[in-house]
């Protein structure tokens, strides 16, 4: 395997300072009861800590919005009870010298893949589809919209009053704020609707002004986005660099300082036909036309994606000599890592020590329990 110091440099932007590039990625436990997290939570993450990780970010955790929320054991965000259990969280994490970041989450009309369970309110999005001509749940009014902005912003603010060192507004994969920028679900005739993608990135725009009104200046804001979809894996929001300008520029300057491009497989090119097939994936490619900072993601040491976990299926491990590749010739900033820290806490500090043989390939097994 190649030298891996390249992942062990530090990172500082604004108040955020890490001691390597390597992120844990946000992966949904449904393991917070009644939406509290708990001992077993706080455990969970700061064994991450432990093993090294430079930044944690949570599982989703959802806004105070009416079914922001489509399975019953996702943490929520706010609320006494709720925000007194993520302090527990980020406090454990800085005892082990890790840093964290929350993924503030409204899952939209998405119903869950896991379970039966169906929210107390009717779900909304902002045509009231779940995909492109399956309607499912209500259209969001004018007040909704601001509500949820507002929500938004409180989530922001309750993070960097809890102690947090950053947080992450998630904006990919077919949920809510995503729901905005896709054509096929966004029908709205209002400003938060139309034919380009700068038009439906309206919503999101005006979520990151919020959220930045509400901490300030100096403390990061990172955004999750992905031109792929739960709801169909082919989608491209931006099949071009000048429409990837369009979409993610506006997220910049409204005050996004670091873009988390999620890809099934972080080593495949977002424009093969201008680069290769060795070209700049999505975060290099959203790097270069914003300037931001960004975090790659997408199947790191692991022989499987994501769908294959969600089929049950493990994922044995990979070399990561395309990674070290990418970061040396500065592609993106950040790597972040997920199922293979589900299985194994001590992935980064393995890697780190060069214990490579040592690491351990995804076990679905783990995906039932926080250990």
């Amino acid at each position: 395997m190649s030298n891996t110091d390249i992942l062990f440099q530090p990172f500082k932007l604004k108040t955020l300072e890490l001691p390597n590039r390597i992120v844990m990625a946000p992966m949904t436990r449904s393991s917070a009861p009644n939406g509290i997290p708990g001992a077993a939570n706080a455990q969970y993450y700061r064994k991450r800590a432990e093993g090294g990780v430079g930044l944690i970010l949570s599982e989703g955790t959802v806004i105070n919005r009416p079914a922001s929320r489509n399975e019953p054991g996702i943490p929520l965000f706010h609320g006494a009870d709720a925000l007194a259990g993520w302090k527990a969280v980020v406090d454990a994490v800085h005892e082990a010298g890790g840093k964290m970041g929350p993924q503030l989450w409204h899952t939209g009309s998405v119903k869950s893949a896991q379970t039966e369970w169906v929210p107390d309110a009717p779900v909304e999005s902002p045509s009231g589809l779940i995909a492109p001509n399956e309607p499912h749940g209500n259209t969001m009014s004018d007040a909704d919209i601001a509500d949820t902005i507002a929500a938004y912003a409180q989530a922001a603010l309750d993070a960097k009053n809890a102690g947090f060192d950053t947080f992450e507004i998630h904006g990919a994969h077919g949920y809510l704020i995503d729901q905005f920028f896709w054509s096929g679900t966004n029908l709205r005739t209002d400003r938060f609707g139309g034919k380009t993608i700068a038009e439906r990135s309206t919503f999101a725009v005006e979520v990151v002004r919020a959220v930045r009104a509400a901490v300030g200046p100096d403390f990061p804001i990172i955004m999750r986005v992905s031109q792929w979809k739960q709801q169909d894996l082919t989608v491209r929001l931006a099949p071009t660099p000048d429409e990837m300008t369009a979409w993610l520029g506006p997220l910049v300057d409204a005050g996004v300082d670091i873009l988390h491009c999620s890809q099934r497989r972080f080593w495949e090119p977002e424009f093969p036909e201008l680069d290769g097939e060795k070209g700049l994936n999505c975060a290099g490619w959203a790097k270069k036309l914003t300037g931001a900072a960004t975090i790659s993601v997408g199947s790191v040491g692991l022989s499987g994606d994501i769908l294959t976990a969600f089929a049950g299926e493990g994922s044995k491990t990979t070399s990561l000599d395309a990674l070290i590749e990418r970061m040396e010739r500065n592609e993106f900033d950040l790597i972040a890592v997920g199922r293979a820290l589900i299985t194994d806490a001590a992935w980064t500090a393995k890697v780190r020590d060069n214990q490579t043989d040592a690491l351990l390939g995804f076990d679905p097994a783990t995906l039932g329990e926080l250990v």
